[in-house]
């Protein structure tokens, strides 16, 4: 059975974003070049401590990924040497009997597929998000747990697993035992698809590094055994074998596969199914593995990972946009190095405002954490990174924008200016046939528009003769500015941005608005002191009387006298 197109898109999109955001070099000299890779490399190396060493993640595992690949990508743009190795703090006292191998982890589906040729007996589980743990029997008894570590050397863990119910304390039968696995935090029917990673593993790991657990929290933790070092020969004996032993979990997340399409089959199906866990991938082993004494404390060739689509990305902000509404209101944009977020690529996101952007300070050259709202809505989630040199913005000053700025596009009131005429022409205000944001912003770079309505003026000629309307779009654009002079006078006071009324009456006469006073305002039903004196200051401001006047000599309903 082939996996689904929506699959295979979405894997295809996610190795292209990745691809693209490792490829990429920074236009830097060698000066920045080292001073923002050794500032990556901090980050990591803080990043790392506290997690390996603490217990305590203070970022979500593939915004780690991303970066340390970053960070590789950076060093082979400058030829710089290897990444310092992530476990070298995390190391315990304790000696694995047989060290932790880790696993490569894959995105691109061709890799996967490489991988997989020339394989036989592979089989796909879902890769489990918590911690690793060596566990220990002799003669059936619980004998120690110890923590990954660096894969050589990690904690004692035992008392914290003798009070965990998921881990047996007892094998029915009086063996030695050594297995690896992972502990989980239980979790209801998760769908990982939607849901994310909830922060599991990251409650584990805080729970783990505590010198005791209570009840609830022991009974939180789940048990998933993916290894039996020196168990049978092949895994899917291992398997059988370790639910006789009381290892239960293992078995019904443990399937064989022939091919890619089996792969991508189980993948998306984990990824969109309920499960007890958190998991941020698939884990591919061969059925037979070298034995326990040649393992060593760094990926095999028998295992690997395949994740799943990013939930969240990293992302590279090249600039940073200051759009300012109709109303005055500011929004910075910032415009990113293209990234992929499930089945779309992502340019730009808001910071949604003004104040949320200073409090974040974010500049080009800064890596954020971007997400999808909805699944459709990109998201600024975080700033992962701060890059090393600080660029001067030319931002502007609140104070300058309010609803009776920019009636004209003055230098720095260009934004605010078209997005008054986009209001005006759209379905809020004058809702005119065949004339957007696009139309506005040819006239305006055209040097057609000096005011709010100097189209109401322009002749076919004038149209004809800008480079990209031509005769027939000039004819349809020209009627359509004809058509608004029939427009009621509710709807041109809604165009010319008239603050909301609420339930108030209103007259039919610019004239008989004009004169109401603030009190006059404030007297009318749903209407406050506030909204009283922006109506007030609205109707007696110079900018707004000079429309009104120019829509008397157009002969707009309401407008003449």
């Amino acid at each position: 059975m082939l996996p689904s197109l929506r699959l295979i898109i979405t894997v295809l999109l996610t190795v292209t974003g990745l691809t693209a955001q490792a490829a990429e070099c920074p236009d830097w000299p060698t000066a920045r070049a080292h001073s923002e890779i050794t500032a990556l490399q901090k980050q990591i190396d803080q990043w790392d401590d506290s997690y390996h060493r603490q217990g305590r993640p203070l970022i979500a595992d593939e915004l780690y990924d991303q970066s340390r690949t970053r960070l590789s990508a950076w060093r082979n743009c400058f030829a710089l040497n290897a990444d310092a190795e992530p476990l070298r703090t995390a190391g315990g006292t304790i000696a694995h009997p047989v060290p932790h191998t880790g696993l490569e982890k894959l995105h691109e589906n061709h890799a996967v597929e490489t991988w997989l040729r020339n394989r036989k007996d592979v089989w796909i589980q879902p890769k489990v998000d918590g911690v690793a743990v060596t566990l220990i029997y002799r003669k059936g008894q619980l004998h120690q747990a110890i923590s990954r570590g660096d894969g050589i050397n990690g904690h004692d863990w035992t008392a914290s697993a003798r009070q965990i119910a998921a881990i047996p304390q007892r094998l029915p039968k009086p063996m030695d035992l050594l297995l690896q696995g992972e502990l989980y935090w239980r979790l209801v029917d998760h769908i990982q698809a939607k849901a994310g990673s909830l922060n599991a593993r990251a409650t584990v790991a805080g729970l783990m590094a505590r010198k005791s657990l209570s009840v609830e929290q022991a009974s939180g933790i789940g048990l998933f055994v993916w290894d039996w070092p020196k168990g049978p020969a092949t895994l899917s004996a291992r398997v059988t074998a370790l639910n006789e032993l009381g290892f239960a979990t293992t078995s019904p997340y443990s399937q064989p596969i022939n091919e890619w399409a089996d792969a991508g089959r189980w993948r998306d199906h984990w990824y969109r199914s309920p499960l007890p866990f958190a998991s941020d991938g698939v884990v591919l082993r061969q059925d037979q593995r070298p034995s326990a004494e040649h393992w060593q404390a760094r990926p095999p060739y028998w295992a690997v990972a395949w994740k799943y689509p990013f939930a969240q990305t990293l992302a590279e902000v090249r600039k940073v946009h200051f759009r300012i509404g109709r109303t005055g209101r500011i929004t910075p944009v910032l415009e990113l190095l293209p990234v992929t977020l499930d089945d779309r690529q992502v340019r730009r996101v808001s910071v949604s405002s003004l104040e949320r952007w200073q409090a974040m300070d974010i500049r080009p050259g800064d890596q954020v954490a971007i997400s999808l709202a909805g699944l459709t809505i990109p998201r600024l989630d975080s700033v992962v990174l701060r890059s090393t040199e600080r660029a001067q913005l030319n931002v502007p000053l609140a104070a300058d924008f309010h609803l009776l700025s920019c009636w004209q596009p003055t230098p720095g009131c260009e934004s605010q200016f078209l997005a008054r005429l986009t209001w005006l022409s759209g379905k809020q205000g004058l809702a005119l046939p065949h004339v957007g944001p696009g139309t506005w912003e040819k006239l305006l770079e055209t040097g057609h528009l000096d005011g709010l309505l100097d189209w109401l003026t322009l002749d076919a000629q004038e149209l004809a003769n800008i480079d990209g309307f031509g005769e027939r779009n000039s004819a349809r654009l020209l009627d359509s500015f004809e058509s608004a002079r029939q427009r009621p006078f509710a709807r041109w006071l809604k165009a010319l941005g008239l603050p909301a009324t609420g339930q108030a009456r209103l007259a039919d006469s610019w004239q008989a608005l004009a004169q109401r006073t603030t009190e006059q305002w404030q007297a009318e039903a749903g209407i406050g002191p506030g909204r009283a004196t922006q109506l007030s200051a609205f109707f007696s401001d110079p900018q707004v009387l000079a429309l009104s006047e120019t829509l008397r000599v157009a002969g707009v309903e309401g407008f003449r006298q």
